[in-house]
């Protein structure tokens, strides 16, 4: 019989809160799915027991996440802390957006 390994993988979670008044619409929500995209982990986010996947675009829209919402982040795998930081740095830059 063959010898199993198992490895358990990171998790880590994280929350940002939306500062802008437009909320989190579809050229933030772009972003955060594009930097979302670049690491292997899952990763999910979640507001008012909703979770959708990071890396889609029209999961997160469906957030419909207005300014002041605190979305809750989980990131499953080998880059999960790495993604907590890069996602909050984003949230905390405003998405990259200037209004």
């Amino acid at each position: 019989m063959e010898d199993m390994f198992y490895t358990q993988e990171e998790k880590h979670e994280g929350s940002f809160e939306i500062a802008n008044d437009k909320g989190l619409h579809t050229r933030p929500s772009a972003e955060l799915a594009k930097l979302a995209m670049t690491f292997s982990s899952n990763i999910s986010l979640i507001l008012d027991n909703q979770k959708v996947n990071a890396k889609s675009l029209l999961e997160i829209l469906t957030l419909s996440a207005t300014k002041g919402s605190v979305i809750k982040i989980e990131a499953v795998g080998k880059d999960s802390k790495q993604v907590i930081d890069e996602l909050c740095q984003l949230a905390c830059k405003n998405f990259k957006m200037a209004y």
